[in-house]
């Protein structure tokens, strides 16, 4: 397949890049700068010059394409439920699919029970723009539309992890938000990538999952991975300079993928969180 593939050049989105050049799929990423698609050109990937807020662009690459996987994000809900819409009506009635990227923060605090696809969506101020978009991916009409919602994503040496050796190396403790004893639902970059290929050529229109690894670590844990000290920086203080993502930062969420286990024979097994961290790319 030809993909059209948007944040090829950032975390997610290049590791996708990645999966699906090793699955023998020819993959066009979304590049908005010189450098974004001289970066693209050196891991076999064909530029496509745009940008998530030039809707012809998107109109004309998603056309061109077999397929679209939607892994990048301006963070701003007006601009990216525009992106998705443009590339939706592209691809209406062609049956060809559409994957759009959500994520586990749209269910909000789960209170310690264990959330799958039916969870009832309460997501946190950041991603509120959110579930409407999803929405809007699963109701396409003749285009095998799908949406992933991914935990915490780590490994490769980023994401939200990094933010810990990054406090440790420059201040002698890893800080977290809030108390530390919330859970984060984890998952690793490449089985995340995996999960994206599995969909691709396999899950049924209008499909959700979630995408996680099972894992049930506290943020106070995690921190300890990262550094022998830590350090709790308080919700409060937080949000002065975080805003909304710190709130998204103390979510407690257990969450299920036993759907995409199922249904589609995905496994995330690799390195965990912990020992990534303390031996893995992180300590590299």
């Amino acid at each position: 397949m030809n993909v059209f593939l948007t944040g090829a050049t950032g975390y997610i989105g290049g590791a996708v890049a990645d999966a699906l050049l090793r699955g023998g799929h020819s993959v066009t990423g979304l590049a908005r700068s010189q450098e974004a698609a001289r970066r693209l050109r050196a891991k076999a990937i064909t530029p496509f010059d745009g940008d998530l807020n030039s809707p012809a662009d998107l109109a004309k690459a998603s056309a061109q394409s077999d397929g679209v996987i939607h892994a990048g994000t301006t963070n701003d809900g007006a601009i990216d439920q525009a992106a998705v819409r443009v590339m939706l009506d592209a691809l209406r009635e062609s049956g060809k699919p559409l994957l759009y990227t959500s994520g586990i923060w749209v269910l909000g605090d789960t209170g310690g029970r264990i959330a799958d696809e039916t969870w009832p969506v309460n997501p946190v101020a950041l991603v509120a723009w959110r579930p409407e978009v999803e929405q809007m991916v699963l109701a396409a009409r003749g285009v095998r539309s799908i949406v992933i919602r991914p935990g915490v994503v780590y490994g490769r040496g980023g994401g939200i992890a990094a933010d810990f050796v990054k406090s440790a190396r420059e201040t002698g403790a890893a800080r977290y938000v809030g108390t530390g004893e919330n859970h984060w639902p984890l998952v690793h970059v490449d089985d995340l990538a995996s999960l994206y290929l599995l969909a691709l050529l396999g899950a049924p229109s209008g499909a959700l999952f979630h995408a996680t690894d099972g894992s049930s670590y506290r943020v106070g844990e995690i921190a300890q991975a990262a550094s022998a000290r830590t350090e709790s920086w308080p919700l409060e203080e937080a949000r002065k300079t975080l805003g909304g993502y710190a709130d998204a930062l103390v979510l407690d969420q257990l969450v299920s993928s036993e759907k995409a286990r199922t249904t589609l024979g995905w496994t995330a097994g690799g390195i965990s969180v912990i020992e990534d961290l303390r031996n893995g790319s992180y300590a590299q």
